[in-house]
Formats: structure tokens, C-alpha cells, sequence
């Protein structure tokens, strides 16, 4: 039994603990408690394959427990975890080549969400954004990151960052809904979110 907790409840501290005093079965709860999460990142990051995401999920893990016994516990393991989870993506995108972020205009907010009917579409969009565009939709609408904390992870600018989420909601939107943005191309109509508060 892991010290200081319950049988039933240990805390990711607990668990953290037991790993790094070599206790398997502790990595085992810790990987079954966060890897469902970190996965699913992974994997929209990644673009949507399987096998890449795997991968990438096995060096989080190596990275993770070699740098366990120097974490500090300033931040939740789950955000330390998702940190790392980055890096190892950002690391996978360079060794393929992948020029991640493309330079774009100022482009207008769209909808943060799609409707429910077109939820099954959502990942087939996300998916097909270039990877920079993607990982910042993904971080920012999905993570709930800010676009500070976006630039700081990615190493790079936070205007690229809003620039980069622009165009992301621009193209998802003309995926799940292609007349809706044609209408607004034909119109000029310049849409925001949120849209600015008059004074």
C-alpha cells in the first residue's frame, strides 16, 4: 500500500512517489489514470494517426519518468505531463520535416464550435488543418491554453499564435459549413469571437 493515501484514492503525488522508488504497479495506476487524456492530444496534434500518436505517447512516458524524481510539484502532474507531451510532438514534427507554422494575414474569428449534428466531422477537420494551424486550435479551443502560454510552449510569437488560430477557425469553418462561408466571403461580412464590445 502506497504511503500517506488510501488503497482506494492515492493522489498522482502518491503515485509519482511510489515510481520513482521503483514500485511497477504505481507506474502502472499513474500511466491507466492520465494516458487516456494524453493520448487524445497527442493524437490531434499529430493529425489524427494512431500509430504516430502511440509513439509519441511512449516517449512522453520515458521522458516522464526519467525527469520525475526533479519534478517540483509547482504545477499538477496532469499540466507538467501535457508539457511534456508538447515538446515530444514538436520533437516528432521536426524529424518529419514539417515546416510548422506558415506565415498568414490577420484573418477574422469564427465559431469556436461546431453543431452537434456535425460532431463526428469535427476530428476529420482537425485533422486535416497544416500543423502549426492545428496545434493551436487545439491548444488554445480544446487545451483551454492561452495564446501566451501557446507561444512560450511552441517558441514562438504570441501574434503568431493569434494568427495561426485565425486561420484554423477560418478553415475549420469552411469545412463544416462551406456555405456558410462562402456567404460570408460574397457578403465581405467580417465576422469575430467574441465580436468587440462598443462603448
Amino acid at each position: 500500500m502506497l504511503a500517506n493515501s488510501s488503497p482506494l484514492s492515492p493522489t498522482d503525488r502518491d503515485l509519482a512517489d511510489a515510481v520513482v522508488a521503483g514500485a511497477e504497479d504505481a507506474f502502472r495506476d499513474l500511466y491507466a489514470r492520465h494516458t487516456p487524456r494524453v493520448f487524445q492530444l497527442i493524437r490531434r496534434l499529430a493529425g489524427g494517426e494512431r500509430a504516430d500518436a502511440e509513439d509519441i505517447l511512449q516517449d512522453v512516458w520515458i521522458q516522464a519518468v526519467r525527469a520525475l524524481p526533479h519534478f517540483r510539484w509547482e504545477a499538477s502532474f496532469s499540466t507538467w505531463l501535457t508539457g511534456i507531451a508538447i515538446n515530444q510532438t514538436r520533437t516528432w514534427w521536426r524529424k518529419k520535416g514539417a515546416r510548422l507554422f506558415d506565415s498568414v494575414e490577420e484573418l477574422p474569428l469564427v465559431a469556436r464550435e461546431a453543431p452537434l449534428g456535425q460532431r463526428l466531422d469535427l476530428e476529420s477537420a482537425i485533422s486535416q488543418l497544416p500543423d502549426g494551424r492545428r496545434a493551436v486550435l487545439v491548444l488554445h479551443d480544446i487545451e483551454g491554453l492561452t495564446h501566451e502560454e501557446i507561444a512560450d510552449r511552441l517558441g514562438v510569437a504570441v501574434g503568431t499564435s493569434k494568427s495561426q488560430l485565425f486561420a484554423a477557425r477560418r478553415t475549420m469553418r469552411a469545412h463544416l459549413d462551406p456555405d456558410g462561408a462562402r456567404r460570408g466571403q460574397t457578403s465581405g461580412e467580417r465576422r469575430c469571437d467574441p465580436c468587440p464590445k462598443t462603448t
